[in-house]
């Protein structure tokens, strides 16, 4: 037998995710109830069910987990973290595509019609968020200094632009799954020479970018109205290839790059995002990107900013800003 839940909030994420459980813990701590489900187990252990055109509410109807029932007329807030969708490898590949999209246009569609809670972050918000080369243009816009960039297919230009900028660096345009030999692989951002860029350039286009001669990274992470900003020193120059060679420092901003961060998620209708600055020789601060549903929990335990306290706060609060 289910808990039927009252003002629940909702947590679509994967099963182990740390940071959903700090943040789950904080809600807990304030009795407000909790609905974790994750849409990769929809059959068994996830059922929905919604009614539409037959009450006087837009959406009637629940999502169900072995434990917790929530009613989606009273849904308070849905935390979108990192959700799973299913892949239904006993199926046939047709059939396999076909479940899956309707389980993202069913399940997905029926909690994108709700109509009270405070999502943190609307998925296809996250979505628009996630093409570097249009947050590019938008910090430009917005005033922040931004790296010289190219994405191109043309090895040609490639070539050119990397032998222009001196140093240059690549990186993916998006974190993608990826193994090797059955090995997990991850894309860093890695110097690259012209000599590197060959024809294989051709199959899809690439982000080179000029390197900035940074001294330090800032990841600033935003939550509501709330901002946190932890300098990350190292020698490296994508520090998340070795974690246990970083130091932490709580920077605070100049109010004018704090300003422009909060506009650049309003700009994108975001009330959260992770956003990598580099600081150079002159102390001045470079875009590098930004990431809707960036990873946080370990700068909380290395620095002790009430980050998991601030997405508590707004997900109780439930209310659209």
């Amino acid at each position: 037998m289910t808990v039927t839940e009252k003002r629940p909030v909702l947590v679509a994420t994967e099963a182990n995710d740390i940071t959903a459980d700090m943040v789950i813990s904080e809600l807990n701590r304030r009795d407000v109830p909790v609905v974790r489900f994750n849409p990769a187990d929809i059959g068994g252990d996830l059922t929905v069910s919604a009614r539409f055109g037959t009450c006087p509410t837009p959406v009637v109807g629940q999502v169900r987990t072995p434990s917790r029932t929530a009613d989606l007329a009273c849904v308070r807030s849905v935390y979108w973290r990192r959700p799973e969708w299913p892949s239904f490898p006993h199926l046939s590949p047709d059939d396999s595509r076909f479940a899956a999209a309707q389980v993202r246009y069913g399940l997905g569609g029926t909690l994108y019609a709700l109509n009270g809670p405070l999502w943190v972050n609307p998925p296809l918000r996250i979505t628009a968020a996630d093409y570097k080369p249009a947050q590019l243009a938008l910090a430009q816009q917005l005033g922040f200094t931004v790296p010289r960039t190219l994405v191109t297919n043309d090895p040609v230009e490639a070539r050119e632009f990397i032998r222009l900028q001196g140093d240059a660096i690549t990186k993916a345009l998006r974190w993608t799954p990826y193994t090797r030999d059955g090995v997990p692989v991850t894309a860093w951002a890695d110097p690259v020479t012209p000599d590197e860029i060959d024809d294989s350039v051709r199959i899809a286009p690439h982000l080179f970018q000029a390197c900035v001669d940074k001294v330090a990274d800032l990841r600033v992470l935003i939550v509501g109205r709330h901002t946190f900003s932890v300098r990350i020193d190292s020698e490296l120059i994508d520090w998340r290839k070795d974690y246990s060679a970083l130091t932490y420092t709580v920077e605070h901003l100049p109010d004018r790059l704090g300003k422009a961060l909060h506009a650049y998620l309003d700009r994108l209708e975001l009330v959260s995002g992770s956003f990598d600055l580099a600081v150079d020789r002159a102390g001045d601060y470079w875009w590098l990107e930004l990431n809707p549903n960036g990873q946080w929990a370990w700068l909380e335990a290395e620095t002790g900013l009430p980050m998991s306290t601030a997405f508590a706060d707004l997900l109780a609060q439930g209310d659209r800003r």
